[in-house]
């Protein structure tokens, strides 16, 4: 049973990787595409949207599926979908083309985003205890990896066909490879209680629950606050306190940095002082963080204040993800897709709710609304603490 588990860890993490590892490759050619499908950037931005829109398609249809036919199954199916459709924006050689090539790309990502969490649930389940925040880590380490590769690759003058094209084929075979060691249902079931504590598989409940639509508007404003450290923080310090370029790049990075070490390291916390302890004090250093970098008139101290922000929300996320897949085992899949949608459309609206903001007041205090955002998370943290929520120690008893 152990090794069954490790196998199924190490092969949910390549899915991670991969998935990272794909989407960062798209977005490392998007200069390229652009050229090559000869519109401007307003048209592009456009265009995203239908990315944005398959995206969400994908992770709401999956999500029934991967309950009903199992994540072992939707898993590999989804990467394959994902690794194909990732070159077909590397051929695109007009604005329709294009924005078909990104609506069906932003769908395999959406079917592979839901069913490998859900999947990932699974195999914490089996661990007894928080392994989710690491498989987020690994999405983080796959799009670094796409940003070494694309670098190269765009160094030699590789176009987007070749490389994209051979990227789907490496994502086809990782598709493949991994799949066997998935978990199947019934054995995530198996390792989670004894035979003879089974119970027999419940009716799915369609609705719903209350709880569930919470988590996952608590999703959206924390990766609306992501959304706005992506997209923004180099804004910041190059336009409010006039950083030179190279430096301002260094504002993400910083945030980007902390993100990805603060989810290695959050699942021994969470399985030290429990889920509900990581959502609220990382919230609340999240909201300290973007309070300096905000009201910062000196460069070093703004870096400091986006690296405590990408350590606070590093574990955030991850732990929303991992309640909705606890809170009922038979609609895992489907509780996912609700949290993970909700929390991508919450990405996709940093854009579209900060530039509007900086008609009326300077970037910097735009930054008060995510601000707020983390504020509410930290005070609402409690909805974490259920006898069906992630695996902990602390939390396991009682409240």
């Amino acid at each position: 049973m152990e090794r069954t588990l490790r196998r199924g860890r190490l092969a949910t993490t390549a899915y991670f990787v991969l998935n990272g590892f794909l989407m960062g490759m798209w977005i490392v050619h998007i200069p390229a595409v652009e050229h090559r499908a000869g519109i401007t950037h307003a048209v592009l931005g456009w265009l995203l949207l239908l990315l944005g829109a398959g995206a969400f398609a994908g992770m709401q249809i999956v999500g029934p599926l991967t309950d009903r036919f199992g994540a072992r199954r939707v898993v590999p199916v989804s990467a394959a979908l994902c690794s194909t459709a990732v070159v077909l924006p590397g051929l695109a050689t007009g604005v329709w083309p294009l924005g078909a090539a990104l609506l069906l790309l932003g769908f395999g990502n959406g079917c592979l985003d839901v069913s490998m969490n859900a999947h990932a649930v699974q195999v914490e389940r089996g661990y007894r205890r928080p392994v989710m925040s690491a498989f987020h880590a690994m999405f983080s380490i796959g799009g670094v990896l796409s940003a070494l590769v694309g670098a190269r690759t765009l160094s030699w003058g590789v176009g987007p066909p070749a490389t994209l094209g051979a990227v789907a084929v490496f994502g086809l075979a990782v598709s493949v490879l991994a799949a066997p060691a998935l978990l199947p249902p019934e054995r995530a079931r198996a390792a989670e209680a004894p035979a003879s504590e089974m119970r027999p598989r419940r009716p799915r409940i369609r609705r719903t629950p209350r709880r569930i639509w919470a988590l996952a508007a608590l999703a959206l404003m924390l990766m609306l606050c992501e959304g706005v450290a992506n997209d923004w923080s180099v804004l910041q310090l190059r336009d409010v306190l006039d950083a030179p370029a190279a430096t301002a790049a260094l504002a993400y990075g910083a945030f980007a940095t902390a993100m990805t070490v603060g989810r290695l390291l959050t699942d021994r916390v969470a399985e030290r002082f429990g889920p509900t302890a990581v959502l609220r004090y990382g919230a609340s250093v999240a909201a300290l963080g973007l309070m300096v970098s905000a009201l910062s008139s000196w460069i070093p101290l703004a870096l400091i204040g986006w690296t405590l922000f990408g350590a606070g929300l590093s574990g955030c996320i991850p732990q929303l993800f991992s309640a909705a897949g606890h809170a009922d085992q038979d609609a895992a899949g489907a509780n996912v897709s609700r949290v993970a949608g909700l929390g991508y459309l919450g990405m996709l609206a940093g854009p579209a709710v900060i530039g509007p903001l900086t008609r009326f007041v300077p970037l910097n205090l735009t930054f008060f609304l995510p601000v707020a955002f983390c504020v509410i998370a930290a005070c609402t943290a409690g909805i974490l603490r259920s006898r069906n929520s992630a695996p902990s120690r602390l939390e396991a008893e009682p409240v």
